[in-house]
């Protein structure tokens, strides 16, 4: 029996505006990705039945159909005409439903893991077009690291690394609908977008505190009316001595970067004790090709 274990590495959004709606109902965007240190555990093994089975250590996740790593894995399946099964547990530790692309963070990963697994061979540029098929996330998942993603998140423009910092994660007890924030978007209302070429222009310059002034996130005006505690963290954050904190993705977990990793780990704790968070993580970023653990 063959294995693969690999990590699933979640993401943060540096910078995120919607240009328009396109006539296909997706909307158009362009976002500054950043990978950082919090991870899934993925394990694949081969096994002698043909089916694909995966389990997980949240009871309350599908493990058929609905679930992004099995797509993944038939997607695979499907297109090279694998003959063996595959037996996928899946830890996760990423948030769910938190704006920090788990599962299609979960998905790259077992493509990226059922191509190493059956010695497909295939290159990053093959493997990104398979992942558009899954999720407009998936592609930036499979690349990693610092990029401009634009389209519907699957044009995709690799950034030098961003300077480095330690990153706070907090979830509140809540979960929140993309679908519904993108519904209840009016972009004729928004006034305030990110800068992100001027984020990008920091971020070549090396400049920590350059960019982090120009950082904002539209969906911000949909989640924070609907959902005031995300306001309340991100006023904590700064409280608690973090440079910048914003929302990731379409919510609801909101992230502060520090350049002190004494005043990160005061913030952790005060947030660890506090009612503002679920689950609370202190890490920092990521970039491929690099070894690196929380």
């Amino acid at each position: 029996m063959d294995i693969v274990k690999l990590k699933a590495y979640a993401k943060i959004n540096l910078g995120l505006d919607v240009i328009k709606k396109r006539e296909d109902g997706y909307h158009e965007v362009r976002m500054i990705m950043q990978t950082i240190g919090l991870y899934d555990k993925i394990s694949i093994n081969t096994t002698n039945h043909p089916s694909i089975k995966v389990k997980t250590n949240l009871h309350y996740l599908p493990t058929d159909k609905n679930n992004l790593v099995y797509k993944a894995a038939a997607l695979m399946k499907e297109t090279f005409q694998i003959k063996a099964g595959v037996y996928i547990h899946l830890e996760k530790r990423i948030p769910v439903a938190a704006g920090m692309a788990g599962g299609s963070a979960d998905a790259a990963t077992t493509l990226y893991g059922m191509n190493r697994l059956f010695h497909l061979n295939l290159k990053t540029e093959e493997l990104l077009k398979l992942a558009v098929q899954i999720g407009a996330d998936v592609p930036y998942c499979i690349l990693r690291g610092t990029a401009l993603s634009e389209g519907i998140g699957e044009i995709l423009t690799p950034l030098p690394p961003f300077p480095a910092c330690y990153v706070l994660i907090v979830k509140p007890n809540i979960n929140v609908s993309t679908k519904f924030v993108y519904e209840n978007l009016h972009l004729d209302t928004v006034t305030n977008h990110p800068d992100i070429d001027g984020i990008m222009k920091h971020i070549k310059e090396q400049d920590l505190y350059g960019a982090s002034k120009l950082f904002g996130n539209v969906l911000e005006t949909v989640t924070e009316k609907e959902y005031h505690i995300i306001t309340d963290k991100k006023n904590k954050m700064l409280e608690n001595g973090a440079i910048v904190s914003l929302m990731s993705g379409s919510g609801p977990t909101v992230f502060g970067l520090f350049d002190n990793v004494k005043t990160a780990e005061k913030a952790f704790y005060e947030f660890k004790v506090s009612s503002l968070g679920k689950q609370v993580y202190l890490t920092n970023l990521f970039q491929p090709n690099t070894k690196q653990s929380i």
